[in-house]
């Protein structure tokens, strides 16, 4: 059995432990609002940018888009995952990883190779341990996720997508497009917030794309979705749907990292209350144990104290 002395020392460590478990739970929790309002605040705009995408679909006379064309036999295919850059937030990244494991499998079932690309640390960690090549990365954001690093990888992603179509491909910026020959389809898996006890991880296509306001998750009235606004178009519809088409994908990629944000703050809050609820747990009954130790120890010196007294009397 351990000494008293064991006992408080391991009494001082739960302590130290439960104090920075439950920092970390006050401060995913005021993380965890502040997401959610950026998730409600890039609303309207994904709105607005799906109703004149549909406005201009259904002006423009042809819809040959390398973004929204099938190809007859896709071969390669682009997965994009999302998960954090630290840990410490319960099942967020195995659930994660486990529905892209699902998805490669079943892309490979459909004769079609992945390429894969990952957000986040811990990610970029599970497949470089695994030997697994990642063909693109970008880290150092998972909690505050902004457009301009949604628009770095989509740029990427589109420009891979348009040179599997044949289509001539320029790159923005100084960053050099992969050696590797273009893809066929972009799916991205990522975490939504449902609500701050369930995070669900999903799958979606990004390309070849459907433009819809489901994607978007509208609960309005149908009546109103997309309502006719008598657009008159400078340049053309199929000048605009060309320039736009990339942009609406990097809206989806930047709605799905702050989806993924406000999931990973809610995990790491479930998380940290359960280690901190533990902490408490392990403090109270290394205490008792302390305490019963403690007690025998006093009941056996005033043992000791009487039969010593009661040797000198007789």
């Amino acid at each position: 059995m351990a000494s008293i002395r064991e006992l408080r020392s391991r009494i001082r460590s739960v302590q130290s432990t439960r104090k920075i478990t439950k920092a970390q739970e006050l401060i995913a929790t005021s993380r965890i609002t502040k997401a959610q309002a950026r998730v409600t605040a890039s609303k309207p705009y994904a709105e607005e940018m799906t109703t004149v995408l549909t406005e201009l679909a259904s002006k423009s006379s042809t819809l040959d888009h390398p973004l929204l064309v099938e190809r007859p036999e896709p071969k390669r295919a682009a997965v994009l995952v999302v998960t954090s850059d630290s840990g410490q937030c319960g099942g967020y990244n195995s659930n994660v990883l486990r529905e892209t494991r699902e998805l490669l499998s079943l892309l490979r079932d459909e004769g079609k190779e992945p390429i894969i690309f990952v957000m986040g640390r811990k990610g970029l960690l599970y497949f470089t341990f695994r030997d697994i090549e990642v063909a693109g990365s970008w880290t150092g954001f998972s909690q505050q996720p902004r457009y301009s690093d949604a628009k770095t990888a989509t740029d990427r992603l589109v420009d891979l997508f348009v040179a599997g179509s044949g289509e001539q491909v320029e790159a923005d910026g100084d960053e050099d497009l992969p050696s590797t020959e273009g893809v066929d389809e972009l799916h991205i898996v990522y975490t939504r917030f449902a609500s701050m006890l369930s995070q669900v991880p999903e799958v979606r296509r990004m390309a070849p794309l459907v433009v819809s306001s489901d994607d978007e998750g509208d609960d309005g009235d149908d009546s109103d979705a997309n309502p006719d606004r008598n657009y008159s178009f400078e340049p053309g519809a199929e000048t605009l749907l060309s320039a736009l088409l990339p942009k609406y994908i990097a809206t989806r990629v930047y709605a799905a990292l702050l989806e993924a944000a406000a999931s990973e703050s809610a995990a790491r809050r479930t998380a940290m209350k359960a280690a901190t609820d533990n902490a408490d747990e392990l403090i109270t009954d290394l205490s008792r144990q302390a305490n019963q130790l403690r007690q025998a120890q006093i009941t056996q010196e005033i043992s000791e104290i009487v039969g010593g007294a009661s040797a000198l009397a007789k």
